[in-house]
């Protein structure tokens, strides 16, 4: 068996497991797994850096499943690279079990829980960024993304940063399978529309038959060998793909298959390859920025200061005496004040201008790599983030979120400004 049919196999092995971990509980995703397998196939065996016995290796690649609900299949990734066994992979969506609906951190191979379309770009964003200009390792941050997510507004705020810091650590592999819950997404099979699309950000843009392996292997190295910018591979796929009675049909999404028995034989049956997953080489450590005393800012008794002037004059000072300490902005520094810690530690700010969303997640994603990161803007306008922050709690994500202006404090300005919610709060 040669290496194109090595994975051609692997392929075939991560739908039937796709489908065999969803048949005991008759609950899950399976044909928008089966889309993407080929694609995972060859990503494990040959791209992928990643010492499953040690996820806390900070030279581990990272993979994000931003299509959270095609759990099944990397969950049988995880079986496929020795990470769990069968046994518990037939646990899916059991009550008790790890292998929840859609990932989760309760698993150690998991940065962050996804599910809810349209994050896993934007906090792949952060752990690219904390790569490039904080940890300074040359580790890769790979991003599984469903065709039916590109609509969301997230995924161009991911997009447009990506492409502004030149994230060429970064790739984004959407899977194109033309189906989403309903029916056909936006765009069906139009591949131009999310190249071109893509290139008008500034992305280099690959178009590939998602299942033909040689195509995806080719892929990949151009990804890595770029330069510059990050990459992002539309891949043509089939939902449901190799079983007939799914395959390419609308209504299929979101359920277990009618005869998984037949649908197994039809794949060929069972298989049980092991993939040895390259460790990554070398044994660089993150950048470690330099920490001197704590010496927070001190007041007088009857000293008039602005909340939000002492959270930036704190934060200055506590990155001073902290080297993890990183601090993000909404383009409105010089009124939360965060500027004032951008001069001080310019190497460990990060503009991320105005987009709520992309400025949660980045804080979400560089915590993931240890990193403690303070967020600012308007109170008002985390309500934007709002599920991004509803996701970082899921993920257990360590991030401080500070809202300046809020409540009734800046009346002046009209309720467009005002954080009103927080009263109710």
């Amino acid at each position: 068996m040669n290496e194109h049919e090595r994975w051609q196999e692997l392929g075939q092995q991560l739908r039937v497991d796709s489908i065999r971990c969803v048949a005991p509980t008759k609950s899950g995703h399976p044909t928008s797994s089966m889309s993407a397998a080929d694609l995972m196939a060859v990503l494990i065996s040959k791209y992928l850096h990643y010492d499953f016995a040690q996820p806390q290796n900070p030279r581990n690649d990272h993979l994000v499943f931003s299509k959270g609900h095609a759990s099944p299949l990397l969950y049988a990734i995880y079986k496929a690279a020795g990470a769990v066994s069968d046994e518990e992979l037939l646990t899916f969506r059991s009550f008790g079990s790890r292998l929840e609906g859609h990932p989760t951190p309760a698993l150690p191979w998991v940065d962050v829980a996804t599910g809810s379309l349209g994050q896993g770009l934007p906090i792949a964003v952060g752990i690219a960024l904390a790569g490039k200009r904080l940890d300074r390792l040359p580790y890769r941050t790979w991003v599984l993304c469903g065709d039916s997510e590109m609509a969301e507004g997230s995924m161009w705020e991911a997009f447009e940063h990506a492409a502004h810091e030149g994230l060429d650590n970064l790739t984004a592999i959407i899977d194109v399978n033309r189906l989403g819950q309903r029916g056909e997404t936006m765009h069906g099979w139009n591949l131009d529309s999310y190249t071109e699309r893509a290139q008008a950000f500034g992305w280099h843009a690959i178009t590939i038959d998602g299942h033909d392996v040689a195509q995806i292997d080719r892929a990949y190295a151009e990804a890595v060998s770029t330069t510059g910018r990050p990459t992002v591979i539309v891949a043509r796929t089939l939902k449901g793909k190799g079983v007939a009675a799914v395959e390419d049909q609308a209504g299929a999404h979101g359920k277990a298959l009618d005869d998984p028995d037949g649908a197994i034989a039809e794949l060929g049956g069972p298989r049980n390859i092991l993939v040895q997953v390259s460790a990554p080489e070398g044994n660089g450590e993150p950048h470690r920025f330099d920490a001197g005393e704590l010496l927070l800012p001190e007041y007088q008794t009857g000293d008039e200061v602005a909340t939000r002037k002492a959270y930036g004059d704190a934060l200055a000072a506590l990155g001073a005496g902290r080297g993890d300490v990183v601090a993000l902005d909404g383009e409105v520094s010089n009124s939360t004040y965060a500027e004032i810690f951008a001069k001080a530690h310019p190497e460990r700010y990060f503009e991320m201008y105005i987009a709520e969303q992309q400025l949660v997640a980045a804080a979400v994603g560089m915590q993931v790599r240890n990193w403690v990161p303070f967020a600012s803007t308007f109170a008002a306008f985390f309500s934007r983030a709002y599920d991004f922050i509803r996701m970082a709690a899921v993920s257990r994500a360590s991030i401080r979120l500070s809202g300046s202006h809020a409540g009734v404090s800046i009346g002046e300005d009209g309720p467009s400004q005002m954080a009103l919610e927080d009263l109710a709060a």
